[in-house]
């Protein structure tokens, strides 16, 4: 027998309701038939995946591994089948993006001080974000692009720049070079990097393309785009990464600014033009200003940077239009 999805929820409302009758009655079959179905479902994984007694069914150590592949695929599939705008409750707003301070900073302050009902989905590929936010699975989308990949228009979605912030470099504390207040990136060259995933919008090309105009390929040992594992692998010294300037550098870590920073990327934050963030957009704008402006106060490295009125001219490229 092949596992379908009425399977996963056969199982996951077994685990839900601690008993096999209890789960019948919920998805409307009779205790026979979900007993039968369990029997089969069991043989097809050649494991039991619930232990079964007078107090009812609760999962075996097998049945708990069998469970959270279930939860994630059912997950998964009802985020496909999500429903659009005409079916979407017009008091939420659904909020995307990847994790950067603006993001962060954004959903904490409608938290904090406003009175409006939003739900929070993580993406890393900012691509990926404009897709769920033209499918009506998004209401606004906290994104980046760069100065060769600007973000494509789309169609009925406006997008605002919200700030343009460079890119820097994370390395370990001992690290020979820590103590410069920046670094070439020239005298990385031989360095170990630990890079971010490919998000299909232009990274990591532009980092290729900076290290290149510096003289040198770099040497990737490492990808993976979460900050911390990205922080831990940097103090344990066996790469450097670069980052955004706003990057919190952490225990056995420094940032420091690349000399004439030849690395930029852009905030962006976007919206449906008949969707529900849209009536407010001016407002999400402002919060999401106001987010990176602290994030930017707060981080040292990126504070000093920014002191220093003579890297006015490095301060990023010019907001693309709407």
């Amino acid at each position: 027998m092949r596992l379908e999805l009425r399977h996963l929820r056969i199982l996951c409302a077994i685990a839900d309701t601690g008993s096999l009758s209890q789960a019948a009655a919920a998805l409307g079959f009779s205790q026979p038939a979900i007993t039968a179905q369990l029997h089969r479902i069991e043989a097809s994984l050649n494991g039991r995946v619930f232990h079964r007694g007078p107090r009812g069914a609760s999962p075996t150590e097998f049945g708990l591994f069998v469970l959270s592949r279930a939860r994630s695929v059912l997950v998964a599939m009802d985020d496909l089948a999500a429903p659009g705008a005409e079916a979407h409750n017009a008091s939420l707003i659904r909020i995307g993006g990847y994790t950067t301070p603006v993001l962060t900073g954004l959903v904490q302050r409608l938290h904090e001080n406003h009175g409006i009902e939003i739900t929070v989905h993580a993406e890393y590929s900012p691509r990926l974000l404009l897709d769920l936010l033209t499918s009506q699975r998004l209401d606004l989308v906290a994104t980046i692009d760069y100065p060769s990949f600007r973000t494509p228009a789309v169609p009925d979605v406006t997008a605002r720049f919200i700030a343009t912030e460079p890119i820097f470099i994370i390395m370990p504390s001992d690290h020979r070079l820590a103590a410069r207040s920046q670094i070439s990136l020239a005298d990385l060259a031989d360095e170990d990097w630990l890079i971010s995933p490919p998000d299909g919008a232009g990274w990591p090309e532009v980092f290729y393309s900076a290290c290149q105009d510096a003289g040198f390929a770099p040497r990737i040992r490492h990808m993976m785009s979460e900050r911390d594992s990205i922080r831990t692998l940097v103090a344990q010294g066996r790469a450097i990464a670069p980052c955004q300037a706003t990057m919190p550098s952490g225990p056995g870590c420094v940032v420091r600014p690349i000399q004439d920073s030849p690395l930029h990327l852009r905030h962006i934050l976007a919206w449906r033009d008949n969707g529900p963030a849209s009536d407010q957009a001016a407002f999400f704008t402002g919060l999401a200003i106001a987010a990176h402006q602290q994030s930017s106060a707060t981080s040292p490295a990126y504070a000093a940077w920014l002191a220093d009125t003579s890297r006015g001219d490095l301060l990023g490229f010019p907001p693309a239009s709407d």
